[in-house]
């Protein structure tokens, strides 16, 4: 759920839940894993001139139950958009991402994830947007208890995103592509349908 506080800022929160099924078992009960509050803001606009949007989203996501393998994830990300018209239907991107995991137990640590990338959007005048973006990966590793530690790497990754928006540009409808290599090629598909309540 998203609220906007105002023009330039919006707070969310949400719940994530997961079930699973085998051979021999079913599926398992609906179960809730994680919850995340966080905040996206405009910390400046570019409003026609020379210097780009700088926009500020940082999330909290703790997961559930608690225990000694229980996390709380921290994820930043500072992205600077460069629109070429008034309407800002293309533009470029920059943005840097850090993400840190912390675990309830002193055998186990992550190291942060941190992603560097660039990109670029256009959006066309029945309101669908395309933005693609390319980057960095760098990992810093982890060690999980007894297991064999996960070594660090440094490697690409891809997103590319088709929107379908509105006159508002509130997004109605999205589909993101995103390979990552971590270090063997990942891939992920994701499809958006957001609900909106308004209140005359």
């Amino acid at each position: 759920m998203t609220v906007d506080a105002s023009d330039r800022g919006s707070l969310y929160a949400g719940l994530s839940a997961s079930s699973t099924s085998t051979a021999s078992t079913g599926w398992s009960p609906l179960a809730i894993t994680n919850w995340n509050v966080g905040f996206q803001a405009d910390v400046y606009l570019q409003n026609g001139g020379s210097i780009p949007t700088i926009t500020w989203q940082s999330t909290i996501t703790e997961s559930v139950p608690n225990g000694p393998l229980a996390t709380t994830n921290f994820n930043n990300i500072l992205e600077f958009d460069y629109a070429f018209d008034k309407d800002e239907t293309r533009g470029l991107l920059a943005g840097l991402q850090d993400a840190r995991v912390e675990i309830g137990s002193p055998l186990a640590r992550i190291h942060p994830n941190i992603i560097g990338y660039v990109g670029g959007y256009y959006q066309w005048p029945d309101n669908w947007k395309f933005t693609g973006r390319v980057g960095v990966q760098s990992f810093g590793g982890a060690q999980l208890s007894n297991l064999a530690p996960i070594q660090p790497f440094t490697q690409p990754i891809v997103r590319l995103d088709l929107d379908r928006m509105d006159d508002n540009d509130d997004r109605l409808f999205g589909l993101t592509a995103q390979m990552m290599w971590i270090p063997k090629p990942s891939y992920q598909l994701t499809l958006r349908t957001p609900l909106y309540f308004v209140r005359n």
